[in-house]
């Protein structure tokens, strides 16, 4: 029971981890980004000094999750397949979500 919901935990830690990335990147370049703390929600852009702090809070909730509930073992298969699916998911996600407005969700035609 408890390997499961350290699984759930690596799960989460690896779609933080995900999120953690566009929005501490972006931020670093000087680029507003998508945040939750945006008006609208998750549609419009917070400053650049923002997005370093929300990416930086992602990657101190993916440490938390994933270091600090349970004893993650890289050679586990099953912890790592529980990070990466979390990490692939949220990327997926992300890229679908953000896709439209970037366009990255349809190819260029040429």
């Amino acid at each position: 029971m408890m390997e499961g919901l350290h699984d759930l935990a690596y799960l989460f830690g690896g779609a933080f981890f995900a999120n953690a990335i566009p929005h501490f990147v972006s931020g670093m370049m000087g680029r507003p980004f998508q945040t939750p703390f945006a008006k609208p929600h998750g549609v419009g852009l917070s400053s650049s000094t923002v997005n370093v702090l929300w990416g930086f809070a992602n990657v101190v909730i993916a440490y938390l999750l994933i270091l600090h509930v349970g004893r993650f073992d890289l050679r586990a298969a099953d912890q790592v397949l529980a990070a990466g699916l979390g990490l692939l998911v949220m990327g997926v996600v992300s890229a679908r979500l953000f896709g439209r407005f970037y366009g990255g969700n349809a190819p260029l035609d040429r």
